[in-house]
């Protein structure tokens, strides 16, 4: 559905815009360069990008839109995310009937159309637009969510006013008898504009790739936070009025005890959302001003990773596939919270998970459901902990045992003793360094000779924020190199990456580009997503003989090195030299 050479420089020359002779070179240069014809045109002086994109669009036989005089249909808006909208300048600006109107600059691409009416299950009508127009529109995205609440919440009509009135004094009142109260509060959070309000909270957070939303009352207001790529940001704040019934909501989606406000409580629920399966973990937690309420967004495709996709190389790599294919021993993944552990463990589950094992776990909580898989739930209210239910799991013949966390000495002694009596054990250990795990183990009372036994490899991990395209190019200057040399053996890390091919041979600090984010429209912050920077310990013979004689946690990381484990700040640093990450965003993540 493109205009084809010939048909626009009829058009072009007919209008005398440009000359035959200057519309065939820009097509040659559009062609060698596989830019488009009509932005070569616009980039011509004396040439309007509106008067462009008419022709094109009456070339094409479709409407010419003018974005900055429709007001952009929220509803409509939503059909396609945002991160779709942005990377193919596409917005769709209205619904009427079964079609959806979309503005585009490109007609071509007509794999992307066809997907979104699939998924719409509606006509797209194709309109011709400005950049400027499409990229004006596209601030509609940031907007929609304040848009969607005014709408909902300060829409002139008395029947969604009253509605919030109601909830709120019937979620407040103390004349009212639990039985019948938790009716009422069921009735409250099934009906509009609570449903609608969630609805909004929870497709705005899949739209902006958030992992959690936090729900927090304050004195006066409700406070509404996303966290995206590990760091929170304020996006909305609500009428208090509004908090009652957006926990109740909350809790009948999750089953919790609508009428307990005093004790914290947990939950999960799934939800699909623009054909993609979501899970969401719900837990909440009384304050001075009411329940605050955090829900923890769980992709349920986001676990069939690969190591190298979550940011493991070279012989770190090397070493876990090796452990990996013992068929005894433990595996230990360490961090502090929210360093990706559970992920980086349940990939390791998708690899061994094949049809000649037994795989079973014990987690708290069941971050994601997996087939062929045993899981189990901790519930230490009716006593199934950690620990006995490792002791239950040891009796249902495991090949491989997953033990969510080790964190006390019973847990610690039956994932030893069960990697001592031919199975594998995976699990992951709150320490700050993977050397730091056997100082934890041997304070758990775990003796060193079983330590060393029965440990295969122990990875230690954090998680930084990549860099968008839009990124800048930069060399160390003498002083920032000499600052990084106070952190980091440079020279091992030159060395390093000469070995793994990432730079030449003959390469010097001075020659090696770092990169700094450019913040962009499509790109705020300059960062979006996030990988892990790692450390792989590999228990050998002679680290088992420095374990087994007591050896300090820095001994251990230092023979350690000599083995080759590359440490959590050189990862960082080779991550960023890779143009992954910046050196910035490794040592505030190694700082924390």
């Amino acid at each position: 559905m493109n205009t084809s050479f010939g048909t626009l420089k009829n058009y072009i020359v007919a209008k005398k815009i440009i000359s035959g002779d200057q519309f065939d070179i820009l097509a040659e240069k559009a062609q060698s360069s596989n830019t488009s014809i009509v932005d070569l045109l616009i980039a011509q002086d004396g040439i309007s990008e509106v008067d462009m994109r008419k022709a094109q669009a009456e070339l094409l036989g479709v409407p010419f839109v003018d974005l900055s005089e429709e007001k952009i249909d929220l509803k409509a808006l939503e059909k396609i995310p945002e991160p779709v909208a942005k990377k193919h300048k596409i917005i769709a600006f209205c619904i009427s009937d079964s079609e959806l109107h979309v503005a585009v600059l490109d007609t071509g691409n007509l794999g992307l159309f066809d997907s979104i009416e699939k998924t719409t299950k509606m006509r797209v009508v194709l309109h011709i637009a400005t950049s400027n127009g499409i990229q004006n529109a596209l601030e509609n995205y940031r907007k929609s969510l304040g848009v969607e609440f005014d709408e909902i919440i300060k829409k002139p009509d008395s029947s969604i006013q009253d509605q919030l009135k109601e909830a709120t004094d019937q979620l407040s009142g103390t004349n009212v008898s639990k039985e019948a109260s938790s009716d009422e509060l069921k009735k409250i959070a099934e009906d509009l504009p609570i449903i609608k309000i969630v609805d909004t909270l929870i497709s705005h957070a899949i739209f902006q790739k958030a992992s959690d939303i936090h729900i927090e009352p304050e004195e006066d207001s409700l406070i509404i936070r996303y966290r995206v790529d590990g760091i929170l940001h304020d996006v909305m704040t609500l009428p208090k009025n509004v908090g009652p019934g957006v926990t109740v909501r909350i809790k009948v989606l999750a089953d919790l005890r609508l009428d307990e406000k005093r004790l914290p409580q947990d939950g999960r629920f799934k939800k699909q959302v623009e054909g993609q399966d979501i899970s969401f973990r719900v837990s909440t937690l009384p304050t001075y001003f009411g329940e605050k309420v955090v829900v923890r967004v769980l992709r349920e495709d986001s676990h069939s990773l690969s190591l190298e996709a979550l940011g493991f190389h070279g012989i770190g790599l090397e070493h876990i596939h090796k452990a990996l294919g013992q068929k005894t021993g433990m595996i230990l993944v360490s961090g502090p919270t929210g360093s990706g552990k559970t992920t980086t463990l349940y990939t390791m589950l998708d690899i061994l998970n094949t049809t000649d094992v037994n795989i079973s776990t014990v987690e708290d909580p069941i971050e994601y459901q997996v087939d062929r898989i045993n899981q189990t739930q901790v519930r230490s209210d009716i006593g199934l902990t950690f620990a006995s239910g490792l002791r239950s799991l040891l009796r249902q013949d495991p090949d491989i045992l997953m033990v969510g966390e080790i964190r006390d000495t019973e847990t610690a002694e039956l994932a030893v003793n069960a990697s001592l009596t031919g199975h594998l054990v995976l699990s992951t250990i709150h320490t700050n360094s993977a050397a730091g795990v056997i100082p934890r183990m041997t304070d758990m009372g775990i003796e060193t000779f079983l330590i060393a036994s029965t440990l295969r490899t122990i990875t230690a991990q954090r998680l930084v924020r990549t860099l968008c395209e839009s990124k800048e190019q930069y060399f160390l200057s003498d002083s920032e190199k000499a600052e990084l040399a106070k952190l980091a053996d440079l020279d091992r890390i030159l060395e390093i990456m000469k070995k793994e091919k990432i730079v030449g041979p003959e390469a010097g600090w001075e020659s090696i580009p770092f990169y700094k984010p450019i913040p962009t429209e499509d790109c705020e912050s300059g960062y979006e997503g996030r990988v892990g920077i790692h450390e792989v310990l590999n228990v050998d013979d002679a680290m088992r003989e420095l374990i087994s004689g007591g050896g300090t946690q820095a001994q251990i990381e230092e023979q350690s090195k000599k083995d080759g484990m590359i440490t959590m700040l050189e990862d960082g640093i080779i991550k960023a030299v890779q143009g992954i990450t910046t050196t910035q965003e490794v040592l505030r993540v190694i700082s924390d």
